[in-house]
């Protein structure tokens, strides 16, 4: 009998952890390294956000907190969601976990039975899969075409639907394509939805604020109002806010639903740290200006490396619609080889030649499901962008 788990054994590690794990040793042996595997803003959390987590600590606000979260912030998210999504929530409604993928796991464990089937579009966040597989769930993988953007259509949602479907799990804008939907398109996926009453939706709106082009956000409960009792809102501070390590998710969802995560949360983590609360209350409702200066920059970033790294030769870049990734295709160079005789026979292989060779971290397609891809996240300074484009650039010059 072996000590450990089935589950244990379902679950793969994390590429894009493993990619900047291999970018830091390689950093540690004094390698110029350029990581752009990580999926994490430059910039420093707001000066008035860590303001609040130390007037927290000041007044003692250091003991243990409710499971679902301090009251505060749960009538933060209410305001939140109605201010920014029209979705009225009531407090009961809500919770906080530490960061989004708590969110995640405990919705799926509050849920999932083996042979419940869970529907996830690929290319997908890497660990969509390992958390079905790790609640025992069936993952139901539907591949997107990139000559629709990377975006599922009604039809092949349709497709996908059987009698044991339990989730859809939807994440727009995308990572790592960067695919942001339309409300029309939006709308559409929700008219099949609908017509399945025994399909819930999990969406993941962790990028909402980053979306470009004028293209307007919208959520699937927001777009049809019939889903939203059976649709769990799933967001958090880490990408907008630049709050990372400070680790706070949040969702909005039918009480039974949210009854049922804190029941998993309260045997497992209890209520998440509460200076962090406090500083998410800030976050949630103080100054939102400098989230449209950011946005603007990583607008200007995106527009760049896509414009260098379609001069690469073999690479075709689209330019997404939203989060702070593109998503390349690396096709063309599959079967030549590097200098030192390396074939490039997967996306995977391209991007630890292209590391071990130039010092470039990304992260190949294949773990994300769609290949042959590479992730590269423009969440980091201009200057190391312009850099790592032109030694991805000289890379692919150098293939035979």
């Amino acid at each position: 009998m072996s000590f450990f788990s089935q589950a244990l054994a379902r679950v793969k590690p994390s590429a894009s952890i493993v990619a900047s794990q291999r970018a830091r040793e390689l950093k540690a042996q004094g390698r110029d390294v350029i990581a752009l595997s990580a999926g994490e803003p430059d910039f420093d959390t707001p000066e008035h956000i860590k303001a609040a987590a130390q007037r927290a600590m000041a007044r003692g606000e250091t003991k243990y907190p409710p499971v679902a979260g301090i009251p505060e912030l749960r009538e933060a998210i209410v305001g939140k969601f109605k201010r920014e999504n029209q979705l009225d929530y009531r407090v009961s409604e809500t919770m906080v976990s530490n960061g989004g993928k708590q969110v995640i796991v405990n919705a799926l464990m509050a849920t999932i039975d083996p042979g419940d089937e869970v529907i996830v579009p690929a290319p997908y966040w890497v660990s969509y899969p390992e958390m079905v597989a790790l609640c025992g769930g069936t993952l139901v993988i539907v591949e997107t075409d990139p000559a629709n953007g990377y975006k599922l259509t009604a039809e092949a949602l349709g497709r996908a639907i059987t009698p044991r479907t339990k989730w859809l799990m939807f994440n727009s804008p995308c990572n790592p394509s960067g695919a942001a939907y339309s409300r029309d398109e939006l709308k559409a996926l929700t008219d099949v939805l609908v017509d399945h009453p025994q399909v819930w939706v999990m969406s993941d709106d962790i990028y909402e604020h980053l979306i470009y082009g004028g293209l307007e956000f919208t959520t699937p409960a927001q777009i049809e109002p019939r889903l939203r009792e059976r649709t769990l809102t799933v967001n958090g501070l880490s990408k907008a806010y630049a709050m990372t390590g400070w680790r706070v998710g949040y969702a909005g969802g039918p009480e039974p639903l949210i009854k049922a995560m804190d029941k998993i949360q309260g045997q497992i983590t209890s209520g998440i740290n509460t200076i962090a609360q406090w500083a998410a209350v800030e976050a949630l409702t103080g100054p939102q200006d400098f989230i449209q200066e950011w946005r603007q920059i990583f607008e200007r970033r995106r527009d760049l490396v896509v414009e260098l790294l379609n001069q690469a030769e073999g690479v075709d870049c689209q330019r997404p619609d939203g989060a702070f990734y593109a998503y390349p295709s690396c096709g063309a160079l599959l079967g030549r080889r590097a200098p030192d005789g390396t074939l490039i026979d997967s996306d995977e292989a391209f991007t630890r030649a292209l590391l071990e060779t130039e010092g470039v971290a990304l992260v190949h397609g294949g773990a994300f499901g769609l290949a042959p891809n590479f992730r590269v996240s423009y969440a980091a300074a201009t200057d190391q962008l312009e850099e790592a484009c032109k030694r991805i650039q000289r890379f692919c010059a150098s293939l035979g």
